[in-house]
């Protein structure tokens, strides 16, 4: 787990956050994407926090040339 949290430009469908968690914790997007969808269906802030991590997970090409 030692990859840093953010949207990378391959293999979004949206914004890439569902991808960006998913290769933070080394597990399929599609089963991010899933769980996703699944928990819109539970009462909660679901949405809001997908909003909320669209703006807090920089890019990857501004992350790396953030590092260089």
């Amino acid at each position: 787990m030692s990859r840093k949290l953010v949207r990378p430009r391959e293999g979004r469908m949206l914004a890439g956050v569902c991808v960006g968690l998913a290769r933070r914790f080394n597990t399929s997007a599609n089963l991010v994407r899933l769980l996703f969808l699944l928990s819109l269906l539970l009462p909660g802030t679901q949405v809001v926090v997908y909003l909320v991590l669209w703006v807090l997970m920089p890019n990857e090409d501004r992350f790396a040339a953030a590092r260089h």
